[in-house]
């Protein structure tokens, strides 16, 4: 059975070489294992088929690059890995509700160049991890980090537009929880033709022993409505104390142990529902001591 580490490397082989063929016998291949463990294991750690993740990933950064290029219609079909226009139509119209040169026409109207660019690179970077956030992996414990929290700093923050899914959940089924979210949120912009301008977060509205209340998102470069379950919302300016975490994910609470100390320390006092921002994405770096996440929290 593929362990977790096994499935980041399949899925780092993935986004880079999306032009090839990626169906669920040649990656079983590849990855020496049979396609019925290989598809269980993937939906498993994934939250969607290999087809699906694999499809989704093309039409997303197809999506993308309709945005920030002047490349022809065909050129980024090919380059996504449809055979024709005509497949590629279909399955776009199919997933965003509106054929490539509709979408093109329509979505970031106005953006300057930089903001279409900086979309196209979080759309590469946020697609491929969008459902990975909180992940668990096994690890050896002579590597795990003795000391995750790499740096503490103060800053002054510009207030920043966002869109937000909400939702309570137990802490054992957080990283389902947020992959649902970030999943909701990404998809929503995505297919609206939102402009992202920052890495996905996790803020948190309340923990404890029972359910916690979380909001996931996107930073946006403009204000934007959202749409039944997905909410406006603003992520705070002002003094905030930032950590860089490195490492595994289910370290985060020393991070924040480290951030209440420096607080008692320094004399300040919290100011706000911290929020966690993800650097780097899982699907890219196979190795969790990689890993770096950024911890935001609001300070009086």
């Amino acid at each position: 059975m593929p362990s977790e580490r096994d499935l980041l490397q399949l899925l780092r082989s993935i986004r880079r070489r999306l032009d090839a063929n990626v169906s669920l016998d040649a990656l079983a291949s590849r990855a020496g294992w049979s396609p019925f463990h290989l598809h269980r294991a993937f939906t498993r750690m994934v939250g969607e088929t290999p087809k699906q993740y694999t499809l989704r990933l093309r039409l997303e950064g197809a999506a993308a690059r309709l945005l920030a290029s002047d490349e022809s219609i065909v050129d980024v079909a090919l380059s996504a890995g449809f055979n024709s226009h005509e497949v590629f139509t279909r399955a776009f119209r199919r997933h965003f509700g509106r054929t490539p040169a509709e979408y093109r026409a329509t979505a970031l109207a106005g953006a300057s160049p930089e903001v279409r660019a900086r979309h196209r690179a979080l759309t590469d970077a946020t697609g491929p991890c969008v459902g990975l956030f909180h992940l668990s992996v096994d690890h050896d414990s002579q590597r795990r980090p003795s000391m995750p929290t790499l740096s503490i700093e103060r800053r002054e923050l510009t207030s920043q537009p966002a869109l937000i899914m909400r939702c309570r959940t137990p802490r054992a089924e957080l990283q389902a929880a947020i992959g649902n979210s970030l999943g909701g949120v990404f998809g929503h912009c995505m297919k609206v033709g939102l402009p992202l301008d920052g890495k996905p977060f996790t803020r948190y509205l309340s923990t404890g022993p029972g359910l916690w209340e979380i909001e996931c998102g996107k930073p946006l470069a403009a204000p934007a409505a959202g749409e039944g379950s997905i909410e406006a919302a603003t992520l705070p300016g002002g003094s905030v104390l930032v950590a860089m975490h490195g490492g595994l994910y289910d370290q985060l609470s020393e991070t924040y142990v480290a951030m209440e100390r420096w607080m008692e320390v320094n004399g300040v006092r919290p100011g706000g529902a911290p929020w966690e921002s993800y650097i780097t994405d899982p699907a890219d770096y196979p190795n969790p001591a990689d890993w770096r996440t950024e911890v935001y929290w609001p300070i009086k």
